[in-house]
């Protein structure tokens, strides 16, 4: 594997480095966090090692930072902060292991190994697309054809789940529970209302309709 070690302690991080070469891995150590972050987001890396208290940025940030940014590289904290509340805080922070010190490299190198073997989750989509019809999800903002459409908060949701769903027909039910958190039928036709008005800001500018009724069955904007 691939591994980044981020550790300031002079004598630990070479020992760490030099341990994992010798297992065969390829291995990058720096003991600033500032340039350790810079490094995690360009390296395409397996595994990182992280201390929790680094220079230039401490350990819990860099996470944070690296999640924020949709990076899923698995992070093993290695770290003499040891309490309960240190070690929540880390795994709440977006870490998916946590060792403390004093440590044995043999768990350390099984635990790298366990963390570098589970499957990383895919990254979130920022775009749906159905033909000419785009909905970004960072910047709130929904086009079709290059033309701007303004939706409100509730239409925005609909087409949301309708776009992730794309091909597969969303039921009333289905659709109440996505957009409206009701999990009950409240004899109410508050999804018709909802689909009737994206219609009309989706739709009917256009030559082709996208959003599509099947009768007794529910709605579905077409995969191709």
């Amino acid at each position: 594997m691939k591994i980044l070690v981020l550790e300031d302690d002079k004598t630990t991080g070479p020992y760490i480095a030099e341990g994992l070469r010798e297992e065969g891995h390829s291995v990058d150590l720096f003991a600033n966090g500032a340039d350790g972050l810079v490094q995690a987001m360009i390296g395409a890396y397996d595994v990182l090692v992280v201390d929790r208290m680094m220079p230039g940025l401490d350990g819990v940030s860099l996470v944070k930072t690296l999640r924020g940014a949709k990076n899923r590289t698995p992070v093993l904290f290695l770290t003499a902060m040891g309490s309960i509340d240190d070690r929540i805080e880390g795994l709440n922070a977006g870490g998916d292991d946590y060792l403390i010190k004093p440590f044995a490299f043999g768990e350390l190198s099984a635990r790298i190994n366990a963390i570098g073997r589970r499957p990383q989750m895919a990254e979130e989509p920022t775009l749906l697309r159905a033909r000419d019809l785009e909905l970004n999800l960072v910047t709130r903002k929904v086009t079709r054809a290059g033309q701007t459409i303004d939706l409100l908060p509730r239409e925005f949701a609909l087409l949301e789940v309708l776009l992730r769903r794309k091909g597969r027909v969303q039921t009333r039910t289905m659709l109440l529970e996505a957009v409206w958190d009701i999990h009950f039928d409240p004899q109410t036709n508050v999804v018709e209302t909802h689909v009737s008005r994206l219609r009309a800001k989706v739709d009917k500018p256009f030559d082709v309709d996208l959003i599509e009724t099947l009768r007794g069955s529910g709605y579905r904007i077409d995969a191709e």
